[in-house]
């Protein structure tokens, strides 16, 4: 008898396990030195049902926060855990990694200033990208490789997107905080900033690759096409013109995408309805057609 429940609760033990070890996984303050910013850099990280007990490799979705959260934000407001797990277990989505990096500690933003002296976007691709795609099984070609986020992190997808067509398969900006500002505004924005400008001659290179209608004009069509666009953005929303201008411009420019306006404003109820329909059109790009 003795013997029985030893093998019962070895089977028990076993069960469990395996049970853990096909459930998803959530870190949201793993670190990563950072030479070009000089500093540590905070990252959260989504693994699939799966991963640790698989020897797979999975796409992957960077999954950018808005202004004033950070690498937390989707995962405590976002419930990427919550949703992504029911999305996959529904086949709605692909099982799939999912990086988010911290972009509100020393400067907020996803970009590089216009001194060249914080080189934020710089880390994003030489140091971030690289040291996740090494570290966890990650697949690292284009194809498997998509871009989203909300607000300020919204408009860095866009712009990431449009400076790297060549490394996303998709680009998802939710509610995005774009800049469609002249260039005389941004001039008076820096003046208001109190930002020096140390070579004025840099200025209008540096307009161009951060206000989103310029990049639609100037950028290559076909790279533009390269990445497929999934735009959303609530009719209640501040945001609501800049994003409509986006979609008016990449019509006019016959560059295809997607883009929704549904009942909503600028708040995490929108984005929780978002992702999971995020979720699902990353996952048609990954998908062998």
């Amino acid at each position: 008898m003795n013997r029985l429940k030893i093998i019962l609760f070895a089977i028990l033990t076993f069960s469990l396990q395996s049970l853990v070890a096909q459930e998803s996984k959530v870190f949201d303050n793993l670190s990563m030195n950072s030479k070009i910013l000089n500093m540590e850099r905070k990252y959260a990280i989504y693994l699939p049902p799966g991963y640790e007990s698989s020897e797979r490799s999975y796409p992957v979705l960077y999954l950018l926060h808005g202004g004033g959260d950070d690498q937390t934000g989707w995962v405590q407001f976002g419930e990427v855990q919550h949703i992504a797990d029911k999305a996959i277990k529904e086949g709605k989505a692909t099982a799939m990694i999912i990086i988010m990096p911290d972009a509100n500690t020393g400067r907020r933003g996803y970009f590089n200033d216009v001194n060249n002296e914080w080189r934020y976007e710089d880390f994003f691709f030489e140091e971030l990208m690289p040291e996740v795609e090494k570290k966890y099984r990650i697949k690292s070609e284009k194809r498997y490789r998509a871009i989203a986020g909300l607000s300020m992190g919204g408009g860095g997808s866009f712009f990431y997107a449009m400076h790297r067509p060549d490394l996303f398969s998709s680009a998802c900006p939710l509610s995005a905080a774009v800049r469609n500002n002249t260039f005389e505004e941004f001039k008076q924005g820096l003046e208001n900033q109190k930002v020096t400008v140390k070579n004025p001659n840099t200025l209008t290179a540096y307009y161009d690759r951060h206000q989103a209608l310029r990049q639609i004009e100037l950028n290559d069509a076909e790279g533009m096409k390269s990445v497929k666009w999934y735009f959303d953005c609530g009719d209640d929303d501040f945001l609501y013109e800049g994003n409509s201008l986006i979609h008016i411009a990449m019509k006019k420019k016959e560059i295809p995408h997607e883009f929704r306006i549904r009942d909503g404003a600028h708040n995490w109820t929108y984005w929780r309805e978002s992702l999971p329909e995020v979720l699902g059109f990353v996952s048609d790009t990954f998908h062998q057609k």
